[in-house]
């Protein structure tokens, strides 16, 4: 990271310079050191910026001119995500910096970044990746400047863009840019993009599916009538040469695994032209159209390039990485990582680091594929899964050399807990499948959801001397847990530490649709084997469900009735998340298009509502938080406007209290803010004069029955608050 520690090293220069968003922390968990460590592996000299100051070009300068490219990211996260909230605002801290300082990193911290290097060293080739540029490599809309933006490409005036899990791209690119190959001539490599001249093709066998308009019905041609007469052509047979001698063409009769093979050979060979930026940053129907087109080409077993112009240049796309074998897993996680924080941090507080210090990662991908979450159109939706052996010497690596280590491994986990060497059944049926999702509107029946392999890890993990715990922090499918009762036996009676988060998102099934995620009846389902198995091992461990306000096809009956769901099983949720349209994302151009791109899309097409309005989001978002005081003036004015009135007062059936104490003349007591309870009133105000006079102070009579509140049903988490059981994450 300095000259100096390049000068202890021997090194003269680095091959390649890799620029971060984040602090240096030398971790598999984040990506700079897991790239770092793997060209190392390869014997390359790597230097490592993180977090430089992006006001001038001579922070960048700091390790000298890189001998092969510059490596750019904006960090684990996506930068605009990192430094705003859902409602735009900028956020306080950053998980991922000394002591969690805010502002340590820019907006659209690739395009900065790429840019400030340029200034540095001119000619040097520019290499962008990570999360922020893999969801920005084609036009996208962009949700914090309300407008479709072209491919990342253009703004950072990148040379080459790797998407995905860039482990295989990333050595072959730099082995070849090592041995002299330019950059602009490598062009073949799965998982990375690229500008190109209008009309370029690999070489002439390549052929382009067209895929810049919606289907629209054509021309009918009548069905000829096999049992008409056809007139005879005397001319035609008057000589034996007046027609030419016609074409054998035997019929062959192919099997269908020849078939297959016959398809993946031509879309190895097949270049899909999506609408141009031009086209989808003006018409939202054409911009679902290209989404729905790009998500169907994203299963690297029959996924083929993509091309999109951008006025005078086209954006290459090929197709999506292999996926890692097993033993490629493991030789990535086995490098000799430091474990640790650079030592120029000192004892600075890093909250990222502090969150995975304990913990193992033992898969990456998910198949689920949330409309909301980024993780498939970034890791892909096949699961890779490291081998037994690796994840348990990790274990017994952090029990030995992480400081601290009280004996407790805080996650076994990956982007999905229990998706660890779940696969489909059929290699050759899963290289040809086109689902967006393997477990939605069903759990297909192809795909294998035996737990049996996972059980035995934990019990092997567990039975590492020194370690006292396992504990499971990733977030859980609970429809694929409830397939296989051992392993929530499993997890319920020694992995659970009093609380497990899982993520319903949502009980009204019509927003459920626009996620693709499982009815509400799946987690009643996997809530009873939990409350079961709790009580069997003589724990009291509770679920906590997350939530999300205001996501696409959510309507404001559906946020009250997700409400009342909450009230009705007294769960009062303190963090509680609002959407946010991340690039790329299904949800996100159903947010921006109004269409539903997990159908065809056609004018005429399903139309999907959704809070756009700051104020229509924040009142979804109060829906979640029914029971905090100053919530109920935004809810009292949606429940009024919805009709809904009757879920004004101060009994057990309403949702919000007509009146409290607290909001007495506008002012709140501290006693009643911590309360916030529902007070009840001998003779509440009715719904018109609560719309006209929210702040009304009560009269006495008022005053001295609220004295004596009813007694409310304590929150379960406050009941966990006053009797803790076992270590918290």
């Amino acid at each position: 990271m300095t000259r100096a520690e390049m000068d202890a090293l021997g090194w003269d220069s680095c091959d390649v310079i890799l620029v971060t968003g984040d602090a240096y922390i030398d971790h598999p968990s984040f990506g700079m050191a897991l790239v770092g460590r793997l060209l190392e592996a390869q014997g390359y000299r790597v230097g490592i910026i993180s977090q430089p100051d992006w006001h001038s070009a001579e922070p960048f300068r700091a390790l000298g001119k890189p001998n092969l490219y510059w490596g750019i990211t904006a960090g684990n996260m996506d930068s605009m995500v990192n430094r705003y909230t859902a409602d735009r605002k900028i956020r306080s801290d950053d998980a991922y910096t000394p002591n969690g300082e805010p502002n340590k990193r820019p907006d659209r911290a690739v395009t900065v970044y790429a840019q400030r290097v340029r200034e540095a060293y001119p000619g040097v080739p520019v290499v962008i990746g990570s999360i922020e540029a893999s969801l920005r490599r084609i036009a996208h809309y962009d949700y914090w400047s309300d407008k479709v933006r072209r491919s990342v490409l253009f703004e950072s005036k990148a040379d080459l863009l790797i998407f995905g899990n860039a482990e295989r791209a990333l050595v072959d690119v730099t082995r070849r840019i090592a041995a002299g190959e330019s950059i602009r001539d490598i062009r073949d490599i799965r998982g990375t993009a690229f500008l190109v001249q209008p009309g370029w093709l690999p070489d002439a066998e390549w052929s382009v599916h067209n895929s810049t308009r919606v289907d629209v019905p054509g021309r009918i041609d009548a069905q000829p009538n096999p049992y008409a007469m056809a007139q005879e052509d005397v001319k035609a047979c008057a000589t034996e040469n007046a027609q030419p001698e016609p074409v054998l063409k035997p019929i062959v009769i192919m099997t269908r695994e020849q078939r297959q093979q016959a398809a993946r050979e031509k879309a190895l060979k097949t270049v899909v032209r999506l609408p141009g930026f031009e086209t989808v940053s003006t018409d939202p129907v054409m911009y679902a159209h290209a989404s729905r087109v790009f998500h169907l080409e994203s299963n690297p077993g029959n996924a083929r390039a993509l091309v999109q112009n951008h006025g005078d240049r086209d954006v290459w796309l090929n197709a999506p990485p292999l996926p890692l074998a097993m033993d490629e897993m493991d030789n990535v996680y086995d490098l000799p990582y430091a474990r640790n924080p650079h030592p120029s941090y000192g004892k600075a507080h890093i909250p990222a680091w502090e969150m995975i210090r304990y913990s193992v990662n033992i898969m990456r991908g998910c198949f689920g594929g949330c409309t909301f979450c980024s993780i498939t159109e970034h890791e892909g939706r096949i699961i890779q899964s490291r081998s037994e052996p690796s994840i348990l010497r990790e274990i017994e690596l952090i029990r030995d050399t992480t400081k601290n280590f009280a004996g407790t491994i805080t996650d076994l986990g990956g982007p999905t807990a229990n998706m660890y060497r779940l696969a489909c059944k059929d290699k050759a049926i899963e290289e040809s499948c086109r689902r967006l999702s393997c477990v939605y509107p069903t759990i297909c029946s192809n795909l294998g959801t035996d737990h049996s392999k996972l059980i035995q890890l934990y019990r092997k993990a567990r039975a590492i001397p020194g370690v006292k715990k396992i504990l499971i922090g990733s977030g859980l499918r609970y429809d694929l847990a409830v397939r296989s009762p051992e392993y929530v036996k499993e997890l319920v009676t020694h992995h659970v530490g009093g609380l497990l988060k899982i993520a319903p998102e949502h009980t009204e099934e019509g927003t459920l649709s626009k996620m693709m995620k499982p009815g509400i009846g799946a987690y009643d389902e996997f809530k009873r084997l939990f409350d079961k198995y709790s009580l069997e091992a003589g724990k009291k461990q509770y679920l906590i469900p997350y939530f999300i306000a205001a996501h696409p096809g959510s309507t404001d009956e559906d946020m009250l009735n997700l409400a009342l769901w909450l009230k009705k099983n007294n769960f009062k949720l303190d963090q509680v998340q609002t959407f946010t349209p991340t690039p790329m994302a299904m949800a996100t151009t159903m947010y921006h298009t109004r269409k539903n791109p997990l159908k065809k899309v056609t004018e005429e097409s399903e139309v999907v509502e959704t809070a756009r309005s700051g104020k229509m989001r924040k009142a979804h978002k109060a829906f979640l938080r029914y029971h905090h005081l100053e919530n109920w003036p935004i809810l009292r004015e949606a429940l009024v406007k919805m009709g809904r009135g009757d879920l004004i007062g101060n009994g057990e059936r309403h949702l919000v209290p007509a009146w409290h104490p607290s909001e007495d003349n506008g002012t709140a007591l501290a006693g009643d803010r911590k309360r916030q309870g529902g007070m009840p009133a001998p003779q509440p105000p009715s719904i018109a004069a609560v719309k006209r006079q929210p702040q009304r102070a009560p009269a006495a009579g008022a005053r001295a029955a609220a004295a004596s509140p009813e007694r409310a049903r304590p929150s379960i988490l406050a009941t966990i608050k006053a009797k803790p059981k076992g270590p918290r994450k």
